[in-house]
């Protein structure tokens, strides 16, 4: 019998449902919503596979402790407490990600700080040596959460956040990350069967995302190490296999397009470097087009697009880029789900159609909207 854990998957605010579905599919047990996290129970094979597998995840951490703080000496002694030689040793090297919310303590870093102490003396104490600081690539990545003087102290299996799939080689001056576009598409209930548009395609992260979803290629394939590799239990023999199976289970031929575009050319240029690099240009068509002059795939399909938010462009202007988005859709798109994703809602009413369904998004800290239009022809009582 494998041995069973909890274990915890972080994810963006509005995704959470999703991610428990994501895990679900995968095996996962007890699952239980929170906000921006999802706490679940699986084996080493589940963590393994949470981590190549989940598109909305963004970190898979394993709790090792729990307490309570009285006063701040406790953080020390309560990390004293856990046996790290099971973890680490004296030749390791460690970096500790601390997030404290309404705690006696007030610094973050404080924290951080605190607990490597704890960790180093210890193994100064047993071992008569200790391990190095290495905030960047660490042996292991210990991930402790404050909140309401509660701690959980939780190892983190996938080592750099899962939103970095690693085909991304370029960007635009505000990219959408992975793991936002991959929850955009699952919350537009695509298919991935029929015909995909993004005319406002910038560096091509929805276009990628979406021809990965539809090959069935898992988000962890470009990755070449997760945390878990550096553990002392790592076991090279159940990841390989894991990973050899989903890359059998490829489709390898897609029936339908997937296409993008971009009015601008160095963005263009970003998004054909980055769907090269994904290796997804046999599957992806890309036009240096503006919006009103694409002409879009036969219908039934899904378009969805990241519009300026207003951060570079006159009122004026942008206004006027949400009105011909209306008037694009209300002409070209008939019998297509449209959705817009924006972080400027006072500008998004100028698309002058009916939304059917609005979802609450951040990109980053900007407060975004999903927005859905269904572009029926004729009336949709017909």
């Amino acid at each position: 019998m494998t041995q069973t854990f909890s274990l915890s998957a972080t994810t963006l605010f509005g995704l959470e449902e999703i991610l428990a579905e994501e895990l679900k599919s995968l095996g996962a047990k007890n699952l239980r919503v929170q906000r921006r996290f999802v706490e679940f129970s699986g084996d080493q094979y589940i963590m393994y596979k949470a981590n190549l597998w989940c598109r909305t995840a963004i970190r898979i951490l394993k709790p090792i402790a729990r307490f309570t703080l009285h006063e701040e000496n406790d953080l020390y002694d309560e990390i004293q407490k856990i046996h790290w030689d099971q973890y680490i040793t004296p030749q390791s090297t460690i970096a500790i990600d601390s997030y404290v919310r309404n705690s006696i303590f007030t610094h973050s870093l404080y924290v951080a700080q605190l607990t490597k102490d704890a960790i180093v003396d210890q193994m100064r104490d047993e071992k008569d040596c200790r391990p190095g600081v290495d905030l960047k690539d660490p042996d292991l990545r210990l991930n402790l959460h404050i909140q309401q003087n509660h701690v959980v102290a939780s190892l983190d299996s996938s080592g750099d956040s899962l939103h970095k799939r690693g085909y991304r080689i370029q960007t635009n001056t505000v990219p959408l990350n992975e793991v936002l576009a991959a929850g955009i598409l699952y919350l537009t209930g695509w298919d991935c069967n029929s015909s995909f548009i993004d005319p406002m395609c910038g560096s091509g992260t929805f276009l990628i995302e979406a021809a990965m979803m539809a090959l069935g290629r898992i988000p962890g394939y470009y990755r070449s190490k997760f945390g878990f590799m550096r553990w002392l239990d790592y076991d090279a023999g159940l990841y390989h296999g894991i990973q050899d199976e989903a890359i059998k289970n490829e489709r390898e031929t897609l029936s339908f397009p997937i296409e993008g575009s971009d009015v601008n050319r160095k963005t263009f240029q970003i998004a054909c470097k980055n769907i090269q690099n994904a290796g997804m240009e046999e599957y992806i068509q890309i036009q240096h087009k503006a919006f009103e002059e694409t002409e879009p795939p036969p219908a039934p399909g899904v378009m969805v697009m990241n519009p300026p938010y207003g951060e570079r462009q006159e009122v004026d202007q942008l206004r006027e880029k949400y009105k011909r988005i209306g008037d694009v859709l209300k002409n070209r798109y008939k019998n297509y789900s449209a959705y817009v994703f924006t972080g400027n809602l006072q500008e998004a009413k100028h698309i002058g159609l009916k939304t059917s369904f609005r979802k609450e998004l951040f990109n980053g800290s900007i407060d975004c909207r999903l927005l859905k239009y269904d572009m029926y022809t004729g009336s949709k009582k017909q």
